[in-house]
């Protein structure tokens, strides 16, 4: 077997050596050899210029990838303008809607236990009956179905009548009243259907025809969509919700039916109470800060007046005097801009405040600071908190988390009685502060442009002031030490040799219970200087302010 298939495989080899030797005249002739060597250069040609092509084509996309991640990265600036954007459109649908107007939802009528129990029985009867109506009708068809071919001819009825139509034609129990009443039964439930149907398409047919048009809504005094001061007000809602745009629509709605409920338009017109002088000692607004706020102070120790707030109702006038205040002073504000100043400076004069131990106080004071947080969103671009008592800044570490935002606790600034007046001095100047809290600025804010210099005294030293006068005038002057225990001398000392000095104000002692401030003023008939001198003998550095303007004697 082996030497058979051996010369098996030999006479294949010989065969196909052969074929060349025999067909040497016929190798051109054969076209397709040369075919299917010319076709694959021709496709290996193609795919080449397909792989250059795409080679090329492959750095042009690069690059345009990075193009467009450099485009994709927004300006915090393009972000507010998007954000905006988005948030006036879900406004303006709201306001098509009219679903800040919209009436609140009915109350859900609370049903007595025994109108339940019986509309429960009721309803269990009625299933009760419908059972009992099926399993009557299927005991008929099970009698029907005996004799199997003639139950055919009643099926292929209309499948309205479905399996109660044999029902109604052949009883052989005597229920021929019951298959009456289920064929009535399911007349009467075509019957209520189709009514309710039509009356829908009616509804419906009304609702689309009557037109509804835009509410108009405004805020402070200002209507939504209008002009840009809407834009300006519209921001604020977004900040206080870190640019969450349904959330802002959100806390918006809220406000708009908050200032409905509580009657902000009516209440910012309606008259003041008895109690109006003694709430304007607690919270009133004074000056503007370095930057152009308005600065709103607040007095916690006025809280201790118990004729004021000795029961809720009292506490109830304030908080709604207050609010009043608060919306007189947002409608002077200008909204014409986001450059301009739209939002306030607020002191809170913590000094002999009411301690922990008072909570309805203090619960009242949080709920006042949340409806504030709530419906006046930005509004305040710092708070400074003077006069803090040594317990209220350990509470404040544990309890502040709780009682204000994170967004608020960044605006927020505590200073002990030592460093008030140097951190109000910090935001605002001092001409602008009231005497009350270490300024030189009395009833009305000075609007002369008299700038208030600061100096300090070294402890154990004098420091001298010297205010010029080139010419007769009259010069007046206002000086405030704060901390007092000082000296305190002026004189007029003229140029010209030989002249006497003049005595303005001898040396006095001034301490805490005298004038803060210490207003002067002298005639100066000849070129000369004013001097004043302060002697601090006391172991503390003192802050000196002072400001002076000259009058000319031709307009005395």
């Amino acid at each position: 077997m082996a030497q058979e298939e051996a010369q098996k495989s030999a006479d294949v080899v010989v065969v196909s050596a052969e074929k060349p030797m025999t067909d040497d005249k016929e190798v051109t002739v054969p076209a397709p050899v040369p075919e299917k060597e010319v076709t694959p250069p021709v496709a290996s040609d193609e795919k080449v210029a397909a792989e250059a092509e795409a080679e090329k084509a492959a750095p042009v996309k690069e690059e345009e990838t990075v193009v467009a991640e450099k485009v994709v990265v927004p300006t915090p600036e393009e972000l507010e303008k998007k954000a905006l954007e988005e948030f006036k459109e879900l406004v303006r649908e709201a306001l098509n809607k009219r679903e800040f107007t919209a009436p609140p939802p009915p109350p859900v009528k609370e049903e007595k236990p025994e109108e339940k129990k019986s509309a429960e029985e009721s309803k269990e009867e009625d299933k009760t009956d419908e059972k009992k109506e099926e399993e009557k009708q299927e005991e008929a068809v099970k009698t029907e179905e005996k004799p199997s071919e003639p139950a055919a001819a009643p099926a292929e009825t209309k499948p309205e009548e479905k399996e109660a139509v044999p029902v109604t034609t052949e009883k052989a129990t005597g229920g021929e009243e019951d298959g009456t009443k289920t064929v009535e039964a399911i007349e009467e439930s075509i019957v209520s259907v189709t009514p309710q149907e039509s009356a829908a398409e009616e509804t419906t047919v009304v609702a689309e025809a009557e037109p509804v048009e835009p509410e108009e809504v405004s805020i402070y005094g200002v209507p939504l969509l209008q002009d840009e001061r809407s834009d300006v007000i519209l921001l604020k809602f977004l900040r206080a919700r870190d640019f969450k745009v349904k959330e802002a629509l959100t806390m918006l709605k809220n406000t708009v039916q908050w200032r409905k409920e509580n009657k902000i338009d009516e209440l910012i017109e309606a008259e003041a109470g008895e109690e109006a002088s003694e709430f304007e000692k607690m919270v009133f607004a004074h000056g503007v800060d370095k930057e152009g706020h308005v600065v709103i102070y607040s007095s916690y120790g006025e809280f201790q007046n118990k004729e004021l707030f000795s029961d809720k109702e009292k506490l109830n006038k304030f908080l709604n005097w207050r609010i009043q205040l608060q919306e007189k002073c947002v409608r002077a504000l200008d909204f014409s801009s986001p450059d301009a100043k739209s939002s306030f400076v607020f002191v809170s004069d913590f000094r002999n405040a009411p301690g922990l131990g008072k909570r309805a106080l203090w619960q009242f004071i949080r709920r006042a600071v949340k409806q504030f947080e709530d419906n006046y969103p930005e509004f305040a671009t710092r708070e400074l908190f003077i006069n803090v008592p040594w317990w209220y800044i350990p509470y404040y570490k544990t309890f502040g988390s709780i009682i204000t935002s994170p967004k608020t606790r960044s605006k927020m600034v505590l200073a002990g009685p030592s460093k008030s007046a140097d951190t109000i001095f910090k935001y605002i100047s001092p001409e602008q502060v009231p005497v009350k809290y270490g300024g030189l600025s009395k009833d009305i804010p000075s609007t002369n442009g008299d700038t208030v210099t600061e100096a300090i005294v070294k402890p154990a030293a004098k420091y001298t002031i010297e205010l010029p006068a080139s010419e007769a005038c009259t010069l007046s002057w206002e000086l405030r030490v704060l901390g007092a225990d000082v000296s305190y001398g002026a004189q007029f000392e003229p140029t010209t040799e030989g002249s006497y000095v003049v005595i303005v104000s001898k040396n006095r002692k001034i301490g805490l219970t005298d004038e803060p401030v210490i207003t002067d003023s002298f005639k100066v008939g000849e070129p000369g200087k004013i001097v004043i001198t302060i002697d601090n003998q006391t172991s503390k550095k003192k802050k000196v302010l002072y400001r002076f303007k000259t009058q000319p004697k031709s307009d005395i």
